[in-house]
């Protein structure tokens, strides 16, 4: 009888020891090989955790270890864990672009002891608390959240915020404007903390300019990333070509608030600066008139144009700076005395119709997701056909008019009652202009107010920014006469965006066009509907925490099943 050999088969235990021994190689490989190949994939729509150009470019620069101190670790509402979330992802990315980023998360208040010194310490450093309303099914808790960070590379230190002040927004908008400018906000103070200084920026004096204090705040956030400098026109007088060498020597010129008129030979070393590729931000009144001027037993002051001999240079230039005020129903409140109760004077706020409060509406990337800006008596601006280009940043609101001046303003006109007809056909006026090209000289084919050899009719190409308000740059004092934080109303409480639109303005005119391109991001964080939770909160709890319980529940009755039915032959 003959014998057949057979190969033994293996076993079930043979098998499922065969398989795990695949997983397990399987798995060693693809963390061996991604210590050596590393990817990271953004599958979100808006690619918020893709870094643009300009980041990575800033993150590269980094070769030595910086650390980043972020103030957010604790309990939070809904909205700052969100916040808390993202900047953590983000920070995440930028680690992985380059090891030497490293980042803590801490919770400054965390412990009860010292509590009040921490707050006191991170108040002296400039970083105040958010007091945050968290409102669940009716309940309401106070929480106190510091919205911080801090970079530290070498000796070199830089605090920002993470949380973006906004008008009238809710903490759940905050939080998704927030999370807009957070690549921003990181990647520039990196590049601040890494960075030497290297352009140059002069504050122009002479004409009756804000002092120092009264534009403080400017000053200390333009100085964080340029070197600066007062500049002053006085010498012109005795040798206007020295005047002008010097003056070429600096990148930008900051003209605020001037209120004594301009000789010709200061224009024309101002002109020549121009022609020859310098860079300018005007912030020009062109009506004398200042809101202290109405705190007067009467409340009545007139306005009146303010000739500052500058006409004919904007005119060359492009633009007409008009002697009027725009009064804009979309506008700043102010407290007014209302009488006295007891020994203590009531005050209400009223809506001051000549300090219009500007939403951008321009693509331009120095305005583009910014919060509303506080002016302040603007006057109108014209814009003129020449070979300039001209992008109006800022305009006034539908319901908004030009008034004429001399006239009369009065505290008593917050009481006025208007109607859209007032306004029918007379909105949109612009008060912030940028212009871009080679300007032609305005003293081409004229006499010149002194001999200049290296005189040019026109030249390099040169940018320039107009706005109608020297205020616009002008910070409030606090007790002690120390500039506040600019854009904030220590009489309402409320922070307007100035400081953020002049920073850009000047970051756009000094070139530094890559970190304005990564604020006007946009990042699509849908709000969630808290009415609509609280009126379905029996179906969004089973949708949120039953649902998935039960699809697992589901695939484990499957899998246990289809397993004994396999087994079971």
């Amino acid at each position: 009888m003959e014998t057949v050999n057979q190969t033994p088969q293996p076993t079930v235990k043979q098998k499922n020891l065969k398989q795990l021994f695949t997983i397990i190689i399987v798995l060693l490989a693809v963390n061996f090989g991604g210590y050596y190949l590393y990817k990271r994939f953004d599958l979100t729509q808006d690619k918020r955790y893709t870094l643009s150009p300009a980041t990575l470019s800033v993150i590269e620069e980094v070769k030595d270890p910086l650390y980043i101190d972020v103030f957010l670790e604790g309990q939070f509402p809904g909205e700052f864990k969100r916040l808390q979330d993202e900047t953590k992802q983000l920070l995440e990315e930028f680690h992985a672009r380059n090891s030497n980023i490293v980042f803590n998360f801490t919770n400054p208040l965390k412990d009860e002891d010292g509590r009040d010194q921490a707050v006191q310490e991170l108040y002296k450093m400039g970083m105040t608390p958010v007091s945050v309303t968290v409102d669940d099914k009716g309940k309401q808790s106070q929480e106190l959240v510091f919205p911080w960070a801090m970079a530290n590379y070498g000796k070199k230190t830089v605090k920002f915020p993470l949380l973006k002040n906004m008008l009238l927004a809710s903490t759940a908008e905050k939080v998704v404007s927030s999370v807009q400018h957070l690549e921003y906000a990181v990647t520039d103070a990196i590049n601040k903390v890494i960075k030497e200084k290297e352009k140059k920026v002069a504050i122009i004096k002479g004409n009756g300019e804000m002092n120092d204090r009264q534009i403080g705040d400017f000053i200390r956030n333009i100085r964080e990333s340029y070197y600066i400098a007062p500049f002053t026109l006085d010498s012109v007088a005795k040798n206007p070509e020295a005047t002008l060498r010097q003056l070429k020597g600096y990148d930008l010129a900051v003209i605020a608030k001037p209120t004594e008129a301009f000789s010709e030979q200061e224009k024309q070393v101002l002109d020549q600066y121009i022609v020859e590729g310098g860079k300018t931000l005007w912030m020009v009144d062109a009506v004398q008139i200042e809101m202290d001027s109405l705190y007067n037993d009467t409340g009545v002051t007139l306005a009146f144009p303010r000739d500052l001999n500058l006409n004919d240079m904007f005119f060359k230039y492009g633009i007409r700076l008009n002697p009027d005020l725009v009064k804009d129903e979309i506008a700043t409140r102010i407290k007014l005395a209302t009488g006295a109760q007891g020994s203590e004077t009531q005050f209400q706020e009223y809506p001051w119709r000549f300090s219009p409060f500007i939403y951008p509406d321009s693509k331009n990337p120095i305005v583009k997701n910014m919060d509303g800006i506080r002016f302040e008596f603007a006057n109108s601006i014209d814009t003129l056909k020449n070979g300039i280009d001209k992008t109006v940043l800022l305009r006034s609101s539908q319901y908004s008019r030009k008034i004429g001046t001399p006239t009369e303003i009065k505290l008593s006109m917050v009481e006025e009652e208007t109607s859209p007809k007032d306004y029918a056909g007379k909105g949109f006026i612009p008060v912030a202009v940028l212009l871009e090209g080679k300007f032609h000289s305005a003293f081409e084919n004229r006499v010149l107010p002194f001999k200049d050899a290296a005189f040019k009719k026109v030249d390099k190409a040169g940018k320039m920014i107009v706005i109608s308000d020297g205020d616009i740059a002008k910070n409030q004092l606090d007790k002690n006469f120390e500039p506040l934080e600019l854009g904030y109303d220590k009489w309402t409480g409320v922070l307007y965006d100035n400081k953020g639109f002049l920073m850009n303005c000047v970051n756009y005119l000094l070139d530094d066009k890559g970190l304005i391109n990564i604020r006007s991001k946009d990042v699509n964080l849908p709000l969630l509907d808290t009415q609509k939770v609280h009126e379905n909160y029996t179906a969004a709890q089973f949708i949120t925490v039953g649902l998935p319980i039960v699809i697992l529940a589901v695939f484990g009755f499957l899998f246990t099943y289809l397993r004994k039915k396999k087994y079971a032959k």
